[in-house]
């Protein structure tokens, strides 16, 4: 699992804690081993380092977030084109797909993003999926944040087994019944919407930014 600065950290602490539950061994990988801050303040402590990560990983995992810095970070990027070559699955939930696109590894694949970035995503070539889990491939990717728990199981069930991952539903005891249907813009009605992409234009200015870097530097290359 990839962690950056400025991660979700629902994005990849609901599939993680999913893997947990079946005893699968999970890496936080980062440049160095210094504590990432996700964009809500909250510390996570990586486990290896780019270096230091195994050669070959069965599952290579990006969250989403604020990712228009490490969609740009060329040591990041090579390490995962470079365990992307070899990885049975490559995966992401919200826009880490972005990541995933920036490094080049969803080049011909569809893919899942949270709603508010798919345009974005399409701007990178990408297939867009608007499925809460979407499976292409060996390419399994959730939608937005919380869908990570139900590409955990989603996933586990695809390489271990869909009695693990019934194992793991029942050890979280994931049994959603959400107050409100506001979970996607259509539930949520215009005005959250409206207020949603008020509250979002400067990160969204930014991932825009992001993303034509990314389509220059492949048009000079």
């Amino acid at each position: 699992m990839l962690l950056f600065n400025g991660h979700t950290t629902l994005d990849f602490i609901g599939p993680h804690t999913a893997f947990a539950a079946t005893g699968m061994k999970v890496h936080l990988v980062s440049d160095t081993l210094e504590p990432v801050v996700s964009d809500t303040g909250v510390a996570i402590t990586p486990t290896v380092t780019f270096d230091d990560c195994p050669a070959r990983l069965d599952i290579l995992f990006v969250p989403g977030g604020f990712v228009e810095e490490v969609m740009l970070d060329g040591a990041a990027l090579s390490f995962l084109a470079d365990r992307g070559a070899s990885a049975p699955y490559i995966t992401s939930v919200c826009n880490g797909s972005m990541v995933l696109a920036a490094a080049g590894l969803l080049d011909g694949y569809r893919s899942a993003t949270h709603w508010s970035t798919r345009d974005h995503l399409a701007r990178l070539g990408v297939e867009v999926s608007t499925e809460r889990v979407c499976i292409d491939r060996n390419r399994f990717s959730g939608g937005g944040v919380t869908a990570g728990i139900d590409f955990g199981l989603t996933v586990i069930a695809h390489t271990l087994g869909e009695e693990a991952a019934k194992f793991a539903q029942l050890a979280m005891e994931y049994d959603p019944k959400p107050p409100f249907d506001a979970g996607t813009p259509q539930g949520a009605g215009t005005e959250a919407v409206a207020l949603f992409e008020e509250f979002t234009a400067e990160p969204d200015a930014n991932l825009r930014r992001a993303v034509s870097r990314v389509l220059e530097r492949r048009a000079g290359s």
